[in-house]
């Protein structure tokens, strides 16, 4: 079954370990947050920092693994048709639309999706790290290491399917941030299997 994700929303769900997750993007140049949470115990958590140094690479893609802060592997992806996501920049926030978007309305953003999703589950907005950003386009300039946000190169229908490593807690957006999504707000899909 597919479910959607309302543009500039979110949600959160059980993951059993085994199971897959899709999450396609159904229109194209779409962002979408995503966040892990060990199910029996919630203060363990996806780590970029983690990732990046037993996945030696910030370029995640098919055959990487998404670590928790306690260097346990929590997903793998095991297929990508995008292979550009970003694990770096933190979800966007009222503060991120505050300092980028000053002309424009202050959203609560991909963080205060995730909060209200994320508090059945007993995850408080403390405890909300860096997301593994779907189909995010964040280049590093080799010389300097600056960062830019740039729209995504995803197009319609293009996916990541992930394999849960452990019973996961999972938050999922349809991300809100003008610039990440190339100025437009589109949902996001997504399926368990």
């Amino acid at each position: 079954m597919t479910v959607e994700i309302p543009p500039r929303s979110g949600t959160a769900f059980r993951l059993e370990e085994g199971q897959t997750l899709r999450v396609i993007d159904p229109r194209g140049m779409q962002v979408s947050d995503l966040l892990a949470f060990n199910a029996g115990d919630v203060r363990e958590v996806l780590s970029n920092g983690r990732t990046f140094d037993y996945e030696e690479t910030i370029r995640l893609t098919t055959g990487h693994r998404i670590w928790s802060n306690r260097s346990n592997p929590m997903l793998e992806i095991v297929e990508d048709s995008v292979g550009r996501h970003d694990f770096l920049l933190t979800p966007c926030s009222k503060a991120t639309f505050r300092h980028f978007y000053a002309d424009k309305p202050v959203h609560r953003g991909c963080f205060g999706n995730l909060a209200e999703a994320l508090a059945p589950y007993d995850v408080t907005p403390d405890m909300i790290p860096t997301a593994f950003n779907l189909f995010m386009n964040v280049p590093v300039e080799a010389e300097t290491g600056k960062v830019r946000v740039l729209p995504p190169t995803s197009k319609p229908g293009d996916f990541i399917r992930l394999r849960a490593l452990m019973d996961l807690v999972v938050g999922l957006t349809a991300c809100s941030a003008y610039d990440s999504n190339g100025g437009s707000f589109k949902p996001i899909h997504y399926e368990i299997g």
